[in-house]
């Protein structure tokens, strides 16, 4: 193992590595919590804003993936379709069958330049959770509370809202609701069964009704629909501990620009308006999604061209000023502690040390599929009866 290799590995650059990023997302959503006062003046400064300061948080998980393991990312698309990517508002559309599928996904949305604006569909608790939920509170990421009844009106007007946005994002949506498992897939198997669908073999059938509203809701901002398959080479099962660990891993990416809302060329049909139709065109995505996964499991490619959109040095150079900001004060005050001798000093400084490490292991445990949400697994047991 080379020495580079091996300070990786070590637990005091993580901690040192997740302390910038508490810290730093800490004074972050301080300053976010100042800018409300923008919002009645000039709601579109407001958000110009915001999308600055929270891709200063989301870049730093970027860049662990990108810099720190050094994982390679491949696109497999249509040239002619690539060089809009990134100039054009899209929904997109994402597997959940890994740890860090997220961080892949805003992988992406960073070397196309939409990092900062970039909307998700999140269960509403993480909008109480500091940092990531906190920034996205700012960013108007639309929450629900995986109850339809309840959300629909809510998520319609988050959807809505957007419709003024000013700056291009990409609106990524999970529409299996939740990662895939062995168990939901079994479960979610015999709701298809009961519902006379056809059977997936690689994903949970789609929940249609977040699509349904999301599409209608954005049908005169949103240019296209990204449909995106992502997978890992030599059958890697990719964790966020592998990556802050430095573990390298290999990203391929299909995506198929399935629709174009305004451009003339593909006609607007392609996803009906009917909420019923929509559904019918959603479950159709996704036994076309399975065929794809079948033929990268067997052949270990996709049917496109592939292209590794280049890095950009930003999400590095966020991070090391980040770093040079509080690495400095952090050390001197640590210098200062020895120097004082004081055995209370000591303990207290190694009990933040232990909470830290906790702290540290709860947030890598929110993104790990035994940990995951049972949402899948309760919520279509109740379907089925």
């Amino acid at each position: 193992m080379d020495i580079v290799a091996f300070l990786k590995s070590q637990f005091i650059c993580h901690l040192l590595i997740c302390y910038i990023f508490i810290v730093s997302g800490l004074i972050i959503n301080f300053i976010q919590l100042f800018t409300l006062i923008l919002w009645p003046i000039n709601k579109q400064l407001f958000r110009r804003i915001n999308c600055r300061l929270a891709y200063c948080i989301s870049s730093q998980m970027v860049m662990l993936l990108e810099w720190w393991s050094g994982t390679n990312c491949t696109l497999y698309t249509d040239p002619e379709s690539y060089h809009k990517y990134g100039k054009e508002n899209a929904i997109v559309i994402l597997n959940h069958n890994f740890e860090i599928d997220f961080l892949c996904g805003w992988n992406f949305c960073e070397r196309f330049g939409v990092l900062g604006s970039s909307k998700v569909l999140a269960k509403k608790e993480l909008s109480y959770m500091p940092i990531i939920g906190w920034m996205w509170y700012f960013l108007e990421i639309v929450f629900c509370k995986r109850k339809w009844e309840e959300d629909r009106k809510t998520v319609m007007q988050k959807l809505l809202n957007l419709r003024d946005y000013p700056e291009n994002f990409w609106f990524l949506i999970h529409c299996e609701g939740t990662r895939f498992t062995e168990q939901k897939h079994q479960i979610s198997m015999q709701v298809a069964e009961a519902k006379g669908l056809p059977k997936l073999k690689y994903h949970l059938l789609p929940r249609t009704k977040g699509f349904a509203v999301t599409v209608q809701c954005l049908r005169n901002v949103v240019s296209a629909v990204y449909d995106s398959t992502l997978n890992f080479r030599n059958n890697e099962n990719p964790t966020l501990l592998g990556v802050l660990n430095g573990k390298k891993y290999h990203a391929d990416l299909y995506v198929r620009q399935v629709i174009h809302i305004l451009i003339p060329r593909i006609p607007l049909e392609e996803v009906p308006e009917d909420e019923q139709e929509c559904s019918n065109w959603l479950h159709k995505l996704y036994q076309e999604k399975d065929a794809f996964q079948e033929e990268y499991y067997r052949t270990g490619t996709y049917p496109a061209v592939p292209i590794v959109p280049p890095r950009r040095p930003w999400t590095l150079l966020n991070w090391l000023f980040w770093a040079l900001l509080l690495l400095y004060p952090l050390f001197k005050l640590l210098i200062n502690m020895i120097n004082s001798g004081s055995s209370l000093t000591l303990a207290s400084f190694a009990f933040v040390i232990v909470m830290a490490s906790v702290g540290v292991r709860w947030m890598i445990g929110v993104t790990e599929i035994n940990k995951g949400s049972t949402y899948g697994n309760n919520d279509n047991k109740q379907k089925q009866k």
